[in-house]
């Protein structure tokens, strides 16, 4: 069988270092990483090579050369408490020109495929009761972010129609699993020590991804032909309440959640009065996708279970926490 050469951005970030985990676990795979610390290489088969970062010109012609398929997950993602005086300047630079000069020096070394893990907010920041997101529908994003995410897709695809080189774009939800991080890990936080939360009759739906399904996703359209420039939608296909998330979580943990049955009403008008909009959106709105295009055209559902995943991400925190 012969080898595969993958280039994956982000390595050393909660997506990236998993992918190439998952990537160098197979014998017929070799990865390059352009890493900001090239000595953070995880395998002799990772060829790591130094790397400034996104939007600064850098040229990865030579690291491109044999690359077969380029994964690309690195991006200035979303902050909480922005600081840059133009945001929007900032995100373009790095997630749209830093991702068009990364596709372009692909498509001139003749990589194949170019996979671009996008973000949901592309679609918007929520939906509305007994509606869902689809890969299909009219983007809607509001914030620097999903506005920067939604210009890099459209410069792949125009880059695409004119070098040849294969576009797949996968705009996932929230991403949990093994070494989550920001709100997820402070659920988790918050359950382990038993804090009574006011979480008790939130009636909402919200998409989640585990992120080996997500993983599992890009590995098949890095070599399912009918992924070829197309866009797809990425969680764990059962949605759950804020509520429910936070009582199976609790179990997962072996610590049952003490949630307060407190009027979402009262908590977000309180979350506006602290100019919490953000957070409020995502605790008590709904945010759903459908993924059905992911079975019809890639025969692909997810391989985790929604339960498996949790046990899995609360056995790591448990773990963790001990040593």
């Amino acid at each position: 069988m012969s080898t595969k050469t993958f280039l994956v951005t982000g390595g050393s970030g909660f997506v990236g270092r998993a992918l190439i985990g998952r990537l160098l676990a197979s014998a017929d795979c070799h990865v390059v990483a352009p890493l900001r610390r090239a000595e953070t290489a995880m395998d002799p088969r990772m060829h790591a090579v130094q790397w400034s970062g996104l939007g600064r010109g850098q040229d990865l012609s030579e690291a491109m050369q044999g690359v077969d398929c380029v994964i690309h997950t690195a991006a200035r993602v979303h902050i909480m408490n922005e600081v840059d005086a133009d945001p929007l300047a900032a995100f373009r630079l790095a997630n749209v020109q830093g991702t068009l000069d990364l596709a372009r020096q692909a498509a001139a070394a003749g990589v194949r495929r170019f996979i671009f893990v996008s973000s949901i907010k592309v679609n918007g920041e929520g939906t509305a009761p007994g509606h869902v997101y689809t890969a299909d529908d009219l983007p809607a994003p509001v914030d620097p972010y999903g506005i920067s995410k939604h210009e890099a897709e459209q410069a792949l695809l125009s880059l695409a129609a004119g070098t040849g080189m294969d576009v797949v774009i996968i705009r996932p939800v929230l991403v949990y699993g093994p070494s989550v991080k920001a709100n997820f890990l402070s659920m988790m936080r918050w359950l382990y020590r038993g804090v009574p939360l006011p979480f008790g009759a939130v009636d909402n739906r919200r998409s989640l991804l585990a992120l080996d399904n997500l993983i599992d996703l890009v590995l098949t359209c890095a070599e399912h032909p009918a992924a070829a420039n197309q866009v797809f939608l990425a969680s764990d296909g059962e949605d759950v309440s804020t509520t429910q998330l936070l009582r199976r979580l609790g179990t997962a943990l072996g610590r049952p959640a003490r949630l307060l049955p407190v009027s979402v009403g009262f908590m977000s008008g309180v979350a506006r009065l602290l100019g919490r909009e953000a957070l409020s959106q995502r605790l008590f709105g709904s945010l759903q996708v459908d993924i059905s295009k992911n079975r019809q055209l890639l025969n692909w559902v997810p391989p985790v279970a929604l339960d498996r995943a949790l046990n899995l991400t609360a056995q790591h925190f448990l773990d963790t926490r001990q040593k």
